[in-house]
């Protein structure tokens, strides 16, 4: 049995700490070692094969144009408020310069020509996009050759390369484009600093020890070099999305953290009953480390389930977040319990706080007698009883209430609308929304999000005239730029900037439109054929791809779930309703999310300076992660509900005994998860900011509405009916419950047998 593997592994990692201790050091090294000799720089890649967006990259690419290759743009005006490039000789002299530098940087493949555009004439510069109407904008498009043969290292040279002309020239120098985007280091380290500060705090007020509260730290910092170093090194094999590691350490923190708390409350209750540590540390783990493993394992499948969206990023990116979470599961069951061993008895002592906690709880000699009684539980388990016990007493008005009050929170979710947000959400101290503003000023907001229609005519001569014509005529279309044909394959590149803004929804309107409407009347029923593209299309398919998957997605997720459930508590009704309330929780964390970044509901407390849709591929990613995640709780309180139902064959004992022995730890861990969320929800990436408040907001409902209101009031209506299993079906199911205290009957790995229950 799983228990028992456990029991065994616990107890010899606390018999030889140090010996566990100095394999992890190990590990750890050996890890960060390998990042640095054969990892690779985080780079996002919107290839998905079989979208619109991607057949028009591939038309472009095999045109050899240059066009499929990522861009810049950098976006200048002079210092002198008063001064234009049409009439100030300094400053188109400083342009000339800029551009001359900026083409020698290495793998650059080529630059527009503002400066050669105004010598031309101010008209040629203006109606080639190159300088604005009055003359005070100018903009040096940059091409660079295709991702694949681009590294930070180019990003860099760029960067280096305005900070030194800045100092140098009479101008205002800003950048963007898709190089930013796929080579900036994402939001992080801060963030993670912060998290772990709050988790610190929150872990020595709940135990009242500093030895009790570094110990998940401890662990936590280990995983997650491990898990980091491991991502790094996946990194040098593929393209694994910037927001892998943000997002990987945002989960890894929490859910290492929330592990370790479980395994060391079960410790410490162990040490209580007076039993030696290292044998205290093996049923720990023996007993909140099946939930571990079990909750960490669903974390891990349900990320890992994003593959069906069939979109590679994010297949990568789950597969990189599932490593972390993977690698905080083995540590909670072989790092965490040596360092118990090594602590020994000092984590018995609560500390001064804990000291003081008793003293006062002391006071009325009932409630201590109560508490005296080691099945009645810990002292910090009465406020929580008698909550629960309230409940129980009052299921219908509860039930009513909270369930209402979630599906309130979830109506917003019908106006979700997904999108990119594009450099034009970001602060303001960034040179990417700086430059995204002044294009935006000179030459019109679409141009921010230009689009690419490649066109292969098939060798009819005037396929494209028609293509141009009509493009041109669509009322999203601000101006189309000169056709590019390629002499060799005949295929033609129409850059064209929209009337909009890229994460306006009428620019995703104005792509429908072209692709359903104005490109087959153009090109007729001939053999000629267009396809849309560019970052503003590509995000637009990718969003439309992942909500077409996201209810397959949602039904498997659910469904493995469900079975999981029921093979680990033996019910039909147990798992139903987890299902059910789990859909509640993300719900309402998803209404929450249009409510800030749509409507803009408190935007400003997390630093949101204008709304936002929300980033296409956020929502399954949320729903991967929080529904993963939520089972830890579910997992982990329902089994101490079904060790006390196997221990009494009472019910309401059950659910009141259960549910408040995991109150304080549960609340705890929401708590520090909350925390190391909210750190993240702060950064300056909106994508970030999306995913820590999500799941903040979905963690601290889960294991506040859900978990200490909802859980317990519907099972009271349920009765006895929790733990239905159809006769033929239980005969059917393989034994050995996660939920049963199989350690303390004898550590046989039989379970205490319930009173009949009516099946």
């Amino acid at each position: 049995m799983l228990s028992k593997a456990l029991l065994r592994l616990g107890a010899s990692a606390a018999r030889h700490p140090w010996r566990v201790i100095a394999a992890w050091l190990v590990a750890a090294t050996l890890a960060v070692l390998a990042a640095v000799a054969f990892g690779g720089r985080n780079a996002d890649s919107m290839t998905v094969p079989g979208l619109d967006s991607q057949r028009a990259a591939e038309l472009i690419e095999r045109a050899g144009t240059g066009q499929e290759g990522m861009t810049a743009q950098v976006v200048v005006t002079p210092l002198d408020g008063a001064a234009t490039f049409f009439d100030h000789d300094s400053a188109r002299t400083a342009l000339t310069r800029l551009q001359t530098e900026v083409k020698r940087l290495p793998r650059v493949l080529g630059t527009s020509d503002p400066a050669g555009a105004l010598d031309a004439g101010g008209d040629t510069a203006v109606r080639g996009g190159l300088v604005s109407v009055d003359g005070r904008i100018a903009v040096v498009r940059v091409q660079y050759p295709d991702q694949s043969r681009l590294s930070a290292e180019d990003l860099d040279a760029l960067v280096d390369l305005g900070d030194r002309l800045r100092a140098e020239l009479p101008l205002r120098i800003e950048m963007g484009g898709s190089l930013f985007y796929a080579f900036s280091d994402p939001d992080g380290g801060a963030s993670e600093l912060i998290g772990l500060l709050a988790a610190a705090a929150i872990l020595f007020l709940a135990f009242g020890s500093l030895v009790a509260a570094a110990l998940p730290i401890g662990m936590a910092v280990f995983g997650l070099t491990v898990g980091v170093a491991t991502m790094t090194v996946l990194a040098g094999v593929t393209d694994v999305p910037t927001f892998a590691p943000v997002l990987g350490s945002m989960v890894g923190l929490g859910v290492g953290i929330d592990y370790a708390l479980f395994v060391l409350a079960r410790h410490r209750e162990y040490l209580a009953r007076g039993l030696d540590p290292r044998e205290a540390a093996g049923r720990a783990v023996a007993t909140a480390g099946r939930p571990v493993v079990f909750a960490g394992g669903t974390v891990v499948v349900s990320i890992l389930g994003l593959a069906v969206a069939n979109v590679p990023f994010m297949t990568v990116g789950g597969l990189a977040v599932s490593i972390v979470v993977l690698t905080m599961v083995v540590a909670s069951v072989t790092l965490l319990p040596a360092f118990l061993g090594a602590a020994g008895p000092r984590l018995a002592r609560a500390g001064r706080i804990g000291r003081i906690g008793r003293a006062l709880q002391t006071r009325k000699p009932g409630r201590l007698a109560r508490r005296r009684d080691p099945a009645a539980g810990p002292a910090h388990a009465a406020g929580w009883r008698r909550w629960i016990g309230h409940v129980s007493r009052h299921p219908v008005p509860y039930a009513v209430g909270a369930a209402g009050l979630l599906l309130t929170a979830t109506l917003p979710v019908l106006g979700l609308r997904v999108g990119l947000p594009d450099d034009g959400s970001l602060p303001h101290g960034r040179t990417e929304r700086r430059a995204y503003d002044l294009v935006a000023e000179g030459f019109g907001p679409g141009t921010n999000g230009p689009l690419a229609i490649a066109a292969d005519p098939a060798g009819d001569p005037g396929v494209l005239d028609r293509l141009v014509g009509a493009v041109a005529a669509d009322p999203g279309i601000a101006s189309v730029a000169p056709t590019h044909i390629d002499r060799a394959t005949g295929i033609a590149t129409l850059v064209v900037f929209p009337t909009t803004s890229p994460q306006d929804k009428a620019t995703a309107d104005t792509i429908a439109r072209l692709r359903t409407d104005v490109l087959p009347t153009a090109i007729g029923h001939g053999p000629a054929r267009a396809h849309v593209g560019g970052a503003a299309a590509s995000l637009s398919d990718v969003g439309q791809r992942t909500s077409q998957r996201l209810p397959v997605f949602v039904a498997a997720v659910l469904a493995v779930s469900f079975l999981l459930l029921m093979l680990v508590f033996r019910s039909i009704l147990v798992p139903l309703k987890a299902v059910l309330l789990n859909l509640l929780s993300i719900g309402a964390a998803y209404g929450i999310m249009v409510a800030v970044f749509q409507w803009g509901w408190g935007g400003a407390l997390i630093g949101l300076e204008a709304t936002v849709p929300i980033v296409s591929f956020i929502p399954i990613f949320l729903f991967a992660i929080l529904f993963g995640l939520s089972m830890d709780y579910e997992v982990f309180l329902l089994s101490r509900v079904r060790e006390e139902y196997l221990r009494t064959g009472d019910n309401g004992t059950a659910i009141v005994e259960g549910v408040s022995r995991t109150a304080r730890i549960i609340t705890s861990a929401a708590l520090i998860m909350v925390a190391v969320f909210l750190s993240f929800a702060v950064a300056d990436d909106p994508s970030t900011k999306m995913f820590g408040l999500g799941l903040a907001t979905a963690i601290l409902i889960d294991a506040t509405v859900v978990r200490m209101v909802l859980v317990p009031a519907t099972m009271t209506l349920l009765g006895r009916t929790n733990w239905w299993l159809p006769k033929w079906l239980d005969r059917m199911l393989p034994r050995g419950p996660v939920g049963t205290d199989d350690t303390d009957a004898g550590s046989t790995g039989e379970a205490p047998r319930p009173r009949p229950v009516d099946r």
